[in-house]
């Protein structure tokens, strides 16, 4: 009885020290990196729904640890999720580093960045400086006519609607526009929920419309609801717009930069502001808040007309030969009102 006691005892040390040994041996596993002495980093890129058996594989392929398999039964026994996406890693991380890193820490975000005023167009080249995906492609999602719809927005494209911010993506799977562009839209929404007009979406389109040309005619802050102002004013007494930027806009890539009085007259021009009354078709680039809350709500004055000064600001006037004398004055041909034709004259 005592010598099987004994023999018992011996297969339980030896058990111990064999659990002590792999215990270890388990613990140098996670705690050892490849190359402590590395100093670089390199991109490893979870996709969607790949397994942590691929994960861990491909990690061992890499040489970012040791023992894939040892990686993927530590995952498993601790029951870690990975995270899809782009994560920066080096040979000097742990094995449990790494899987600290893979589960929980940031991926690689993409900074992208522009500002009020642009053109649906000028935002897509933005999105494809990210590389996060194609201008084609997001431009394609911005006239998707089903998806606005669904985020509530009753226009043909998202021109206006691509609030000007600065955001961070992380790399999206097959480059797809639509995460980029939802994010945009939701921060218009957010910048638009205290808008009177929010409650509209007719409203708030109109609005939209005209902050966008007032995002175009001024960056000077205080100006911007003098000038919604002026132009609604010239809606209030059926006058013309005569709005230079949105010609520009609707003249597109035709546009060489000299606005011409053939321009002007051409009434096949959707945007001509010029020979069509009230606002044009649509917004003209992505107006900022400030633009918003302009025509939102436009100071309340006798202003019918402003010309630009040499250093940017505007000068405004009520009547027709006031204009004209400013026009004058500062030399210049008036960018938003030119010297009117008879057509033009100031209301009684």
């Amino acid at each position: 009885m005592k010598q099987h006691l004994k023999w018992v005892l011996a297969v339980l040390v030896l058990f111990a020290l064999g659990g002590a040994v792999a215990l270890l041996g388990a613990w140098r596993f996670l705690e050892t990196p490849m190359d402590p002495s590395s100093n670089s980093t390199a991109i490893f890129t979870i996709e969607t729904g790949e397994s942590l058996r691929s994960v861990a594989s491909r990690l061992d392929r890499d040489g970012f640890v040791r023992w894939g398999e040892g990686f993927r039964l530590y995952g498993r026994l601790r029951k870690i999720p990975l995270q899809a996406g782009e994560f920066a890693l080096s040979k000097a991380m742990s094995p449990r580093e790494i899987m600290q890193e893979l589960a929980y820490g940031q991926p690689i975000l993409y900074r992208l960045h522009f500002a009020e005023g642009l053109t649906m167009r000028e935002v897509a080249l933005a999105v494809n400086a990210t590389g996060l995906t194609s201008a084609e492609r997001f431009l394609a999602a911005c006239r998707d006519r089903e998806y606005l719809r669904r985020q509530g927005i009753n226009a043909t494209d998202a021109e206006g609607y691509l609030f000007p911010e600065t955001y961070f993506f992380p790399r999206i799977p097959g480059q797809d526009p639509y995460p980029i562009l939802h994010a945009l839209l939701e921060r218009f929404r957010q910048n638009t929920a205290g808008l009177p007009q929010n409650r509209s979406p007719d409203d708030l389109h109109r609005t939209l419309i005209l902050a966008s040309l007032v995002e175009k005619e001024t960056a000077i802050p205080a100006e911007r609801s003098l000038v919604a102002g002026v132009y609604a004013n010239r809606l209030q007494h059926g006058m013309l717009l005569q709005c230079d930027p949105t010609i520009i806009y609707g003249l597109g890539e035709n546009f060489d930069g000299n606005l011409k009085k053939s321009h002007l007259q051409d009434g096949s021009n959707p945007y001509n502001t010029y020979v069509h009354p009230g606002l044009p078709p649509g917004p003209i680039c992505s107006p900022g808040k400030e633009a918003l809350e302009a025509a939102s709500q436009p100071d309340e004055h006798e202003y019918l007309y402003f010309v630009a000064r040499p250093d940017g600001s505007h000068h405004f006037s009520r009547t027709l030969r006031e204009h004209t004398n400013a026009v004058i004055k500062y030399q210049r041909r008036g960018r938003a009102f030119p010297t009117p034709d008879s057509s033009d004259e100031t209301p009684p």
